[in-house]
């Protein structure tokens, strides 16, 4: 069991939130899983393991409760939450699932270090202080294991008295199987009978909820709460009462002693109401269910108390609902069903606790490695903060992962719906995570646009459709995303070094880059020129540097590529078409500091930027460094467009940023504008996102700058971008856009690689490091690449010589065993601001 002293881990060295924080939300649950949030509180919000997103969904009756007696027999009881901030408005005060009545702590404090979160609860009037720790396993290349759909929630509770004291800590879940919402009384409608069941088994015990409805329907599912304390008592189910006899009845017992009486009845006459009137409070439909564990704590002592929960809903819509048709037709019962990846793993969610607590130990201890692994890292704080609190993306409701294996992403989500349908490409070339951390889920990705989605011309359609039965994505394929692909193909590849996987997508990716040349480029100088679909959902004509870097990026993948399967001579057309390109870009676009779009007339098409300074500029730039494909464009170029965009496109105040577009930004908060004219001339109509401050930008922008050696400036962004995501205003775990938990901002995991100059190629069994590091040479990083995952430190020694550490937490660092002389490890020192990534030695 872990250690209650334990319990402040890192504490002091993270950000923390106190219970005013009211936007703060950590997700629990695993890859593909669903998940509920712990909020500042430390409160249970946002339950969203039914397969659809679920922000504001609350589950009654949901929550854990403290009872202390002392030797005296002075007894106090609080649910284990701080206070409700307010408002307190509504039209029927708080709903009586909320138990907003019931006493709670005065203060709380959260943090998180990923995938671990803490809520410290204090209160002067009580004798103890507790400190909620949770946490889903997540472990780097180990997606089954990081996809558990349950949690592990352990109550540290310390004895603040010079004498022994009582403690029992209470927790009760509703069984919400079949949930479909709620009624207007604020109580649960299920689609089915539910049942609660005690039940015991090898890796603890306690309750089985599950409900009536068939096995191939979408709401059939089952969840469990366990403990694995010895001493536990448990009532499987609440007295089913009317009005509140229910939370009644269990208050006063365990209030009593500390301990729960399995099962109480209630023969007495209820209300006459119920003889006439269709009320859910006179006849609930959740049944409740609770574990209690009594304990004696030593003066001035502390104690664990260890629960898990878990959920198994296998069966989701095989599709994109989204739109107000796609959910009439959902209601009409027209989307067939698919399961959920962990249902190919578990049958039912008792199945899962056991699995979950029965291997806790070794989950734990590797989730723990990673976690020390990252936040040892000699990075920034706010770098670090950027990089893990993002990691969050991944396993919550945006990404979803089906029992065939696919993976597959929105953009991100609304309150109650997906946002984006369809692993949208030209998202996901500003995404990093996924391709690092679980390759595996990323190939697959690629897999689907390559050899499904790919039309018989060579077109990729922006969004992916056709993997879930769906007919295709008819819009004209994005510039960026068809382009960004093949980028991101040779980066799987080399992250991996699966030349399988290579062979197997390689004809497709030729038709692909054989399409974009014909397609976009019109004169011949392999420039895009034509109609150039993107992310801003508009078409950029003309060249210009986003769409211009991703060609050459494009070409310099596809020369890598062809080289690896022999095909020399087109490796070699590649190339040359790549030195072709550039230096037509360069010379088209290239305005003495940044590049430009080229257009005679800027409002001959609408949602152009012209002569504008656009954070996007070097976005295949971006892509191409981070697959290790080295500089697009020459250097000092390069350089001066990222400093330019940090001149022009930083604005101190938001509110100096009059704009009709939407907003994330605003007031005297900071942020980097997509784009601004330095120089004059911006459009009448320019691109409908220009004003707007996009996290995953300032990420890309920001990752940018680090790997060319402005560490400064490109910290100076992040901390900027942070200090917005304060759990006031925004959810520190979720940077949105275009929805909750948006992809884009997988990007910041970049900010890992760029600080570590981290590359791998392990097609070439290449493994290498140049560290943006501090003058004395000292560094420290996490890396992770898709043989296996560690860390790198360096020092210099007492004669100045620098030294160097690799240590392979899991995996191998190439791809042979751990180290061996078949594994090329190049340790490049630290370049300076005046010189290209690599080039100084």
């Amino acid at each position: 069991m872990h250690k209650p002293s334990d319990a402040t881990f890192m504490r002091d060295r993270v950000r923390s939130y106190p219970e005013s924080a009211t936007s703060a939300a950590f997700l629990l649950g695993g890859i593909g899983t669903g998940n509920f949030s712990v909020g500042s509180r430390g409160q249970f919000r946002d339950w969203e393991i039914f397969n659809w997103p679920g922000k504001n969904n609350y589950l009654p009756f949901s929550f854990f409760a403290i009872r202390t007696r002392s030797s005296d027999g002075t007894v106090h009881t609080a649910a284990l939450e701080a206070e409700l901030p307010g408002p307190h408005n509504r039209s029927h005060g708080y709903y009586n699932g909320e138990l907003a009545g019931l006493p709670r702590f005065r203060h709380s404090r959260m943090w998180s270090v990923y995938p671990f979160v803490y809520v410290e609860l204090t209160d002067p009037d009580l004798p103890v202080r507790v400190v909620l720790e949770a946490f889903t396993p997540f472990v780097p290349l180990d997606e089954v294991d990081s996809g558990i759909p349950g949690a592990i929630l352990r109550y540290h509770v310390t004895n603040l008295t010079g004498e022994p004291l009582e403690v029992s800590v209470v927790g009760s879940f509703a069984n919400a199987v079949g949930f479909e919402g709620y009624d207007v009384f604020g109580n649960l409608k299920l689609s089915g009978e539910v049942a609660n069941e005690l039940r015991e088994g090898d890796a603890g015990k306690g309750l089985f909820y599950t409900s009536d409805d068939a096995p191939d329907t979408e709401a059939y599912g089952s969840m469990a709460f366990v403990t694995t304390e010895p001493d536990a008592t448990f009532r499987p189910v609440w007295l089913q009462g009317q009005w509140t006899d229910n939370a009644q009845d269990f208050w006063d017992d365990f209030t009593d002693d500390g301990r729960l009486d399995e099962y109480h009845a209630v023969e007495s006459t209820g209300s006459e109401l119920d003889n006439f009137y269709d009320f859910s409070y006179l006849r609930l439909r959740e049944k409740i269910g609770s574990i209690a564990v009594p304990k004696t704590l030593p003066a001035h002592g502390s104690r664990s108390y260890e629960f898990a929960f878990a959920w198994h809903i296998p069966n989701r819509p095989k599709g994109w609902v989204e739109v107000d048709d796609d959910l009439a037709r959902h209601a009409r019962g027209e989307y067939p069903l698919i399961r959920n990846h962990y249902a190919t793993v578990y049958d039912d969610a008792w199945a899962v606790v056991q699995d979950l607590v029965g291997r806790l130990p070794a989950l734990e201890g590797r989730s723990r490695r990673f976690s020390q692994a990252l936040y040892d890292s000699s990075l920034p704080e706010p770098v670090i903060d950027a990089v893990a609190s993002n990691l969050t993306v991944i396993r919550s409701s945006t990404c979803f992962w089906t029992e065939t294996g696919d993976f597959y992403g929105w953009e991100g989500t609304r309150d109650h719906v997906g946002c984006g349908l369809g692993n949208v490409n030209h998202v996901w070339n500003y995404a990093q995570g996924v391709a690092f951390l679980f390759p595996r889920l990323e190939r697959s990705m690629r897999r689907a646009e390559f050899l499904i989605e790919l039309d018989d011309d060579g077109a990729l359609p922006f969004r992916s459709r056709q993997t879930l039965g769906e007919p295709r994505w008819q819009m004209v394929p994005a510039a960026d995303g068809h382009l960004g692909s093949i980028v991101r193909a040779c980066r799987e590849w080399r992250i991996s070094g699966d030349d399988d996987f290579l062979r197997e997508i390689w004809p497709a990716v030729k038709k692909a880059m054989a399409y974009a040349v014909d397609h976009w480029d019109t004169d011949g100088d392999l420039v895009p020129d034509s109609q150039q679909s993107n992310t801003y959902d508009i078409e950029f004509y003309g060249p210009n540097g986003m769409t211009g870097t991703f060609m050459i990026a494009a070409l310099r993948a596809g020369e890598a590529m062809a080289t690896a399967v022999g095909e020399g001579e087109l490796a070699a057309e590649y190339a040359a078409q790549a030195e072709q390109s550039a230096a037509n870009l360069d010379r088209l676009c290239w305005n003495g500091s940044y590049f430009e779009q080229r257009l005679e007339d800027v409002n001959a098409h609408r949602y152009q930027f012209g002569r504008g300074c656009h954070s996007d500029q070097l976005l295949g730039q971006f892509v191409a460094t981070v697959t290790g494909l080295g500089h697009l464009l020459p250097s000092d170029h390069i350089r001066s467009a990222l400093m330019s965009i940090v001149e022009h496109n930083t604005v101190p105040r938001m509110r100096e940023v009059p704009t009709v577009q939407r907003v994330y930004a605003l007031g005297d908060e900071p942020g980097l504008v997509l784009c601004s004219w330095p120089n004059g001339g911006r459009p009448r109509f320019p691109f409908g996102y220009s004003d707007e401050v996009w996290t995953g930008v300032e990420h890309q922008v920001a990752s940018s700058l680090i790997y060319e050696g402005f560490v400064e400036e490109g910290v100076a962004i992040v901390e900027r971008l942070r200090a917005r995501q304060d759990g006031y205003l925004r959810n520190p775990w979720s940077e949105n856009e275009a929805g909750h938990h948006y992809t884009r901002s997988l990007a910041s995991y970049a900010l890992l690689t760029a600080f570590s100059g981290f590359s791998v190629d392990l097609s070439q069994n290449l493994v290498r490091f140049a560290p943006r590091s501090t003058e004395d040479g000292d560094f420290r990083s996490f890396w992770c690449h898709g043989k296996g995952w560690g860390t790198y430190e360096q020092h210099r020694d007492a004669d100045g010589e620098l030294v160097a550490r690799i240590e392979v937490i899991e995996g191998v660092l190439g791809t042979e065993e751990p180290v061996t002389a078949a594994t090329r490890v190049e340790i490049v020192t630290a370049p300076s601001a005046a010189a290209p990534s690599g080039e100084a030695r």
